[in-house]
């Protein structure tokens, strides 16, 4: 299965409460740090929703 690579590249601090449990669902806790995932519908549904903190790389 295809994967991504999700990093945290701005600060969740200040924004909705949603979205700061959706950064911390992903499993990226400071700035920076990065997480590999499977590409799933889910996950890029809970990506979508933080698109403006993380940036997203596909991962071969």
């Amino acid at each position: 299965m295809a994967q991504i690579k999700i990093t945290l590249t701005k600060s969740p601090i200040g924004r909705l409460p949603a979205q700061r449990k959706t950064v911390v669902a992903l499993g990226l806790g400071k700035l920076n740090s990065s997480v590999v995932k499977d590409d799933t519908p889910a996950i890029r549904g809970m990506v979508n929703t933080v698109s403006h903190l993380v940036t997203v790389e596909d991962v071969n």
